[in-house]
């Protein structure tokens, strides 16, 4: 091929800039590629997943910017997939297609009462107070202010932030990028206790040490252990002998000692608790749950032991889930984009120039870092299948740019980002903090066109 290889990559995560960054710092195969995003912003989860006072790991998104100055890499924000442009046309204009557009969707836990108001997922809570523009800036203002106690569902990293911002005092997040929208509502907020459930024990949870003790550091909201907190069964005392377990057992021990300081917020910790219903005439009232033991192999199974849980919201954090494409395989019980190292597979056969990376090549797992080096696995046999004469896709010599098929759409630019970047952070500035979040589509377009 005489010219530069042509690569989409469609989502700006972590991932697809990732791959995107693996793509151009090679020198063996030459590459042009642009990253497609929905959104009028980059980055994905870093920006609207990473809870906004975790600043550090925010932070990345700095490093992540970088990767857009270089000279053969352009963002095309604001522009879907399947809605401004399907993916058969993409084909026509590129060689190669990477999809790294990430498990957006929640889980199910799949109870009755699921369905009363009161009772969400917690997707859609970290998308309002990170400021997502698919959610408006009011969806969870009367929730906030009716609401007195809650159930988080789940006892993992995204559970234990949304935990730590209904617990927080409004000091303790008024420094963060938050939109002014979503401050304000935590600041009127009526919530007092959150019932944290695990159907297993803390040996099992999937929390990092960091997040959990950080819910101990909280100024106004004090954690009690209610109820699971021991370690006495042969798969947690196997467990233990991990020392990241290790260590997360210890906080709970410690946490399971301590006396009620009469704090006016409380976070309680219910471990080996299975939710079997959610009660409630028109909204929600109690979370009805079955203990549970575990088996050898640290699998939970009921007792038939309920309880009920006095709470008036439930919010769901039981994992996330990857959707199909159009056109493109995909495996129902994994919700995964079926891959073989990154090359997408159709039965046994690999689709010539479709890549996938991220969690819809993996499913949600990992940190951010993760994303790195299966990005860099997925660029690999991309650039080995394009020394192989013929396998990637574009028939012609000199396909013709996307451009021309997105005439109709509204799409944001590097420059554009920048705009919205600095936009951003002059409105943060007036506020007395780094920046402050631009919630609504239009508002992000308009100051993405200055």
């Amino acid at each position: 091929m005489d010219r530069p290889v042509r690569v989409a990559v469609v989502g700006s995560g972590p991932s697809g800039m990732y791959a995107a960054d693996a793509l151009t710092a090679q020198d063996d195969v030459p590459v042009s590629v642009d990253i497609i995003d929905r959104l009028p912003t980059p980055f994905g989860l870093v920006r609207y997943g990473v809870a906004p006072d975790h600043l550090s790991i925010r932070s990345v998104r700095d490093t992540l910017d970088k990767i857009l100055d270089k000279p053969s890499v352009r963002f095309l924000g604001n522009v879907e997939v399947g809605v401004d442009v399907s993916m058969e046309r993409l084909r026509d204009f590129y060689d190669a297609i990477v999809l790294t557009y990430g498990a957006s969707r929640d889980r199910a836990l799949g109870i009755p009462g699921e369905h009363l108001p009161g009772s969400i997922a917690a997707t859609d809570f970290v998308n309002w107070y990170t400021g997502h523009p698919d959610m408006p800036p009011d969806a969870f203002v009367g929730f906030l202010a009716e609401t007195r106690r809650v159930a988080v569902v789940g006892v993992g990293n995204v559970a234990v932030d949304v935990t730590r911002v209904l617990s927080k005092a409004p000091g303790e997040i008024d420094h963060t990028d938050m939109p002014q929208h979503v401050l304000e509502a935590l600041r009127d907020s009526s919530v007092t206790d959150v019932h944290v459930i695990g159907r297993r024990g803390p040996a099992q949870a999937t929390w990092t040490t960091k997040e959990l003790r950080e819910l101990g550091e909280l100024e106004e909201a004090q954690v009690i252990v209610e109820e699971g907190g021991d370690v006495s069964d042969e798969a947690s005392r196997r467990a233990a002998e991990d020392k990241a377990v290790a260590r997360n057992i210890a906080v709970v021990a410690e946490w399971s000692q301590r006396a009620d300081d009469g704090r006016g917020r409380r976070v309680h910790l219910h471990f080996r608790c299975r939710p079997v219903e959610i009660v409630g005439d028109d909204r929600v009232e109690g979370l009805v749950v079955e203990r549970t033991e575990l088996d050898a192999e640290g699998q939970a199974h009921g007792t038939g032991d309920t309880h009920r849980i006095a709470v008036d919201a439930v919010i769901r954090s039981v994992g996330y889930r990857g959707t199909a494409v159009p056109g493109v395989p995909f495996d129902e019980r994994r919700n995964v984009i079926p891959n073989i190292d990154g090359r997408v597979m159709d039965g046994e056969v690999p689709v010539p120039g479709l890549y996938v990376a991220g969690w819809i090549k993996r499913g949600p797992t990992g940190i951010i870092g993760t994303n790195k080096k299966d990005a860099v696995q997925t660029v690999t046999c991309l650039l080995a299948d394009a020394r192989a004469p013929g396998f990637l896709t574009a028939a012609s010599p000199e396909p013709e740019s996307v451009d021309g098929a997105l005439a109709g759409a509204t799409v944001v630019d590097a420059a554009g980002w920048r705009r919205i970047d600095a936009a951003e952070r002059a409105l943060g500035a007036r506020r007395g903090r780094d920046r402050t979040t631009i919630s609504t589509r239009d508002e992000l377009l308009g100051a993405a066109q200055g």
